[in-house]
């Protein structure tokens, strides 16, 4: 269950390296804004060659390819889908299902069949980024566009881009609109988008507890210094723990709707958010 996942332009491969032992679930390589348009083939070929080692890494890397509009996108993916040290794909201004269904499609041509035959190997997941008015209409079409989606997130600097808003009240439908298209089509809550001033600790905190009250569920960065942050404001409080623990064990003994001894009606619900609270639990460290 991943908390933090952290950006690193692909164009710098000793940023990459320290990155997979920053304590992040899940390390971000960007082909797309972070590098400058003259280091983007070398960015994909740095990334090319971190990937392409057979030996496991420390953590999941997944990579965002450059706008599915745009010319490199195509390429970078015929490059890396194949390639073993691959977790996932980051597509960003996904507007439709075409778009997803035509990345798929390109992954699965790059993916070589396994030795045995009988079909290609496995695509790596996909998550389609949301960052335009479009993408928001579209969210649960994309969400169940491809068997390859494996989550959803918001883009929230374009958005706000395109939304014209200033604030986030203006960002208030937009999240809760990506929150409940990813879970209506069975994927994993979306991590927020990321929160771009470094220095402002307590703000990034603040945004979190307001994210987690929201419905998502960890947070992207853009610098290890704010992993600490946003795993600190997701994982469950003791409180929550405690209250967790006397509700599955209140539902071992009872298998029905019950109430507990304060009165709180306990049923399916509400003993599996439990439950995922106790799985959250066990990451403290």
């Amino acid at each position: 269950m991943p908390l933090t996942w952290l950006y690193v332009p692909g164009d710098r491969p000793e940023v990459v390296t320290k990155a997979l032992a920053s304590g992040a679930d899940v390390v971000l390589i960007d082909l797309e804004d972070a590098v400058a348009p003259e280091r983007k083939a070398y960015a994909l070929d740095a990334t090319a060659e971190l990937l392409g080692d057979p030996r496991p890494g420390p953590v999941p890397v997944h990579v965002r390819v450059n706008s599915l509009s745009g010319p490199l996108a195509a390429e970078e993916v015929r490059t890396l889908a194949g390639l073993p040290g691959l977790a996932g794909l980051r597509l960003p201004k996904v507007d439709t299902v075409a778009d997803v269904v035509r990345v798929a499609q390109q992954a699965r041509r790059a993916v070589p069949s396994p030795p045995s035959g009988g079909g290609s190997g496995t695509v790596p997941g996909l998550y389609p980024l949301l960052e335009s008015a479009l993408g928001i209409e579209h969210a649960y079409a994309i969400a169940t566009a491809h068997p390859s989606v494996r989550g959803i997130a918001l883009g929230e600097s374009d958005l706000r881009a395109v939304l014209g808003v200033t604030g986030d009240d203006g960002l208030a439908w937009p999240r809760s609109r990506a929150v409940v298209a990813a879970r209506a089509a069975g994927l994993a809550p979306p991590p927020q988008s990321v929160y771009p001033d470094v220095a402002d600790t307590a703000g990034l905190a603040r945004s979190c507890a307001q994210g987690r009250s929201l419905g998502f569920l960890g947070r992207t960065a853009i610098h290890p210094a704010q992993l600490e942050i946003i795993e600190r404001a997701y994982l469950p409080t003791r409180q929550e723990i405690e209250e967790a623990e006397e509700i599955v064990k209140a539902a071992a003994a009872d298998a029905g709707a019950l109430a507990l001894p304060d009165g709180r009606f306990v049923d399916a619900a509400i003993v599996a958010g439990a439950q995922r609270t106790l799985a959250l639990a066990r990451r403290r460290r």
